[in-house]
């Protein structure tokens, strides 16, 4: 059996919660307490240096009563008006409860379809990782406020596998409220036996998925099941654990009982197979001498070692790299678009404000957008 993952050794780590530990349902009103110890355990994630993303449902619940929305059921209207209303009152309560540990929360809003457009993907990407290079504790919601079709709370599992994707994690936990998943539902069937870890996503392990549970989240097993496959794919490991007690990441890091989804071993490489050769060039840049030996080592191609850009192409469009005899040396998805590319090519990333007027990424194209040939 491969080696079982520990969030005591993680580097960057998405959080997902939804809305039935967020909110109590009883007086549809944020859990404080509950939420004010989620904060204490990512500040002491953030303290060895652990980047966290948290990806948390709850606005359409808390909105509920202030709109007088009590049928279980709602119109997409109503759903979305909702969602507008409960966003701030969520937004409110993951800032108090983070910057009671001296944390920043930043909030965004997105849809599946931020995730899988490929400029939309880089501009989130970019602006995810920046906040997290400023030590920024981002909090995330679908939003549902411009939605287009029938919402449904399952839905943040999906975001939250593809936001894991997306910003390259290396965990994605899944907060619930159950430890885990069972061969049945154990609320049905005392036969029922927890999975501690799942190897391979099987048709077998995903018939597992049950109904969607009664109230505020509907989302289920099912969902959860989706997000594995999307988060192992990108070589991201996933767990499932119980949500609904106090420091539930603490307990997690201490051994709580959870169920481990481990990555694909070919996940990190699927996508620079993607890159390589799924893509048309639309570009080609050609690097000096001193770029060419960078990139054989692994690191980026910065502005300065370009010598010339040929295409063109928007930013996060396939370029071609080429050495100064000519030679395809890499494929890559460049970070500018060719008319900024060309005036910034053969400058320091210092530069770049002073050439274009904003500040962009320090590398033309980024080691993570870059397969060697």
């Amino acid at each position: 059996m491969s080696l079982v993952p520990s969030l005591a050794l993680a580097q960057r780590v998405v959080v997902k919660i939804g809305s039935a530990l967020v909110v109590d349902s009883a007086h549809a009103a944020p859990r404080a307490a509950w939420l004010g110890g989620v904060a204490e355990d990512i500040a002491a994630l953030r303290a060895r240096g652990v980047d966290v993303i948290v990806v948390s449902s709850g606005a359409i619940a808390l909105a509920r009563p202030a709109l007088g929305l009590r049928r279980k059921r709602l119109k997409l209207e109503e759903k979305q008006a909702a969602a507008a209303v409960g966003q701030i009152q969520l937004a409110q309560a993951w800032s108090h409860a983070l910057s009671a540990q001296k944390l920043t929360a930043a909030q965004l809003l997105l849809t599946p379809d931020d995730t899988e457009d490929r400029r939309r993907y880089l501009n989130a990407r970019a602006t995810l990782n920046t906040l997290l290079g400023l030590g920024c504790i981002p909090v995330i919601n679908e939003n549902d406020t411009v939605a287009t079709a029938e919402i449904r709370f399952g839905d943040n599992d999906r975001l939250a596998a593809r936001v894991a994707e997306m910003v390259q994690a290396d965990q994605l936990i899944l907060l619930s409220d159950i430890d885990g998943l069972y061969t049945a539902d154990p609320k049905k069937d005392p036969e029922a036996a927890h999975i501690p870890v799942v190897e391979t996503l099987t048709a077998e392990i995903e018939a597992m998925g049950g109904e969607p549970p009664p109230g505020y989240s509907s989302g289920g097993m099912r969902t959860k099941l989706v997000a594995a496959r999307i988060a192992t794919q990108a070589g991201c490991a996933m767990a499932i654990a119980i949500g609904n007690i106090a420091h539930p990441l603490a307990a997690l890091e201490a051994g709580a009982r959870c169920t481990w989804f481990l990555p694909a071993p070919e996940g990190r490489t699927a996508r620079k197979r993607w890159i390589a050769g799924a893509l048309s060039p639309l570009g080609t840049f050609t690097v000096d001498a001193g770029a060419a030996r960078a990139l054989a080592a692994g690191k980026s191609l910065l502005p300065a070692g370009v010598r010339a850009v040929r295409g063109s192409f928007d930013r996060g469009d396939p370029v071609v790299v080429e050495g100064p005899d000519g030679t395809a040396l890499a494929r890559g998805l460049s970070a500018y678009a060719s008319d900024d590319a060309q005036q910034i090519a053969g400058f320091r990333s210092e530069k770049i404000e002073e050439i274009l007027g904003w500040r962009g990424r320090d590398e033309i194209i980024h080691r993570d957008d870059l397969v060697l040939l």
